[in-house]
């Protein structure tokens, strides 16, 4: 039987960067279950180079619980390390390598965890999903989804192993990522009036989108659950113009809403389309028909709540032994779980405070008490739901 370590290990040697294909990391994960006598079903994107895999062991029947995580990690392009990152490296308790914390130790510790799983009689299902592209907008899970929603027989309670220090999680942000491409029309820049400045008609937008993140961060509007407790809104990229004596005819800008559960990042767009619709493409059309103001999506996912007193949070707080309930300011992909009518929690092994860094390690001891906690979820679900 293969330890947590170990499986890490070999998990770690696949680079998944969300940009390369992760199917070598499932194919091993679906040969490494096959043999154990577990049935494994991929869900593959439209280009057939990447793979969900998803597999159900235990008895027949509605309910159960699913572990999932992520298969892809984030770049190291551009970071110092120390070690080399898609190889595992022990030092002083802690195994360094990309995506030792997030998340393939929590996929190693399920992998492990499942001839004990296969031993225990078991009185309802275990479900087991990994995903690709969660680190480029929770993309490849939403496939998954589709396919599980359209079956009868769903998971009651869903844990995604994020890192959290094994600490239980029941809520996060959603994300909302928009770029907006303004068209103005270019001349000399002395004869400005005569054209349209692409990169002022651009700060108008940002500022009407500064001036609507100040609106939500009023005291009325807060839940002192997050941290930043309000929903924020900020621009991140900007570029336009060519040279200082040429009116620009063209910027772009990347902006993002961070939503509190109940907030729609959905009215905060719609709220700054209404604003270029109605104040400044007049204005601009005014002086150049064939000017124009675009939004395009980036990304999206939904945040996440968990009631308190739902079974998944009882749950979750008896196999921690926490009822310290938090929130996490990260994303995942639980939010679209829960919309797909499967209650979620986060609580995995690691801490984000590593993750997505140069030298990225989970502790020794993470591994090993996930180990412990994914035994008494199998003691848990050998009595009847």
């Amino acid at each position: 039987m293969m330890t947590s370590r170990k499986l890490l290990e070999q998990l770690v040697a696949f680079d998944t960067t969300s940009r390369e294909s992760n199917l070598a990391l499932i194919d091993f994960v679906r040969r490494y279950l096959t043999e154990l006598g577990v049935s494994c079903e991929l869900v593959h994107n439209a280009e057939r180079s990447k793979a969900n895999l998803y597999a159900r062991l235990g008895p027949a029947g509605n309910g159960g619980v699913m572990l999932s995580g992520h298969s892809d990690v984030v770049p190291v392009d551009g970071q110092n390390w120390s070690v080399p990152p898609f190889a595992l490296t022990e030092r002083e308790g802690k195994l360094y390598g990309r995506g030792t914390a997030d998340m393939k130790g929590f996929i190693a510790c399920v992998l492990a965890a499942v001839p004990h799983f296969l031993a225990q009689p078991l009185a309802q299902p275990l479900h087991l999903a990994i995903s690709y592209d969660e680190e480029v907008g929770c993309l490849g899970v939403r496939t998954l989804l589709d396919v599980l929603s359209a079956r009868p027989e769903k998971p009651a309670i869903c844990i995604i192993g994020e890192p959290t220090e094994l600490q239980p999680v029941l809520g996060h942000k959603g994300k909302l990522g928009v770029r907006c491409e303004v068209q103005g029309a270019a001349c000399h820049s002395a004869y400005a009036p005569q054209g349209v400045n692409a990169i002022e008609y651009a700060a108008k937008l940002i500022h009407h989108l500064m001036m609507t993140g100040q609106r939500l961060a009023a005291p009325q509007y807060q839940d002192a659950r997050f941290d930043p407790p309000f929903t924020t809104v900020q621009t991140g990229v900007i570029r336009g113009g060519q040279a200082l004596n040429i009116v620009p005819d063209d910027c772009l800008f990347d902006f993002e809403v961070r939503t509190l559960p109940q907030d729609d990042a959905q009215e905060v767009l719609r709220d700054l389309e209404r604003y270029a619709q109605h104040e400044l493409l007049p204005q601009m059309h005014a002086v150049n028909r064939d000017t124009a103001i675009r939004f395009y999506p980036l990304s999206s996912y939904p945040a996440l709540y968990t009631a308190e007193q739902s079974a998944a949070a009882r749950l979750i707080a008896l196999l921690t032994g926490s009822e310290a309930f938090s929130t996490v300011a990260f994303g995942t992909e639980g939010g679209l779980f829960s919309q797909a009518g499967i209650p979620c929690v986060v609580c995995g092994p690691g801490s984000i405070a590593q993750g997505h860094k140069p030298d990225e390690f989970i502790a020794v001891e993470q591994l090993n008490a996930c180990d412990a906690l994914l035994r008494r979820l199998a003691a848990w679900m050998c009595q009847p739901a």
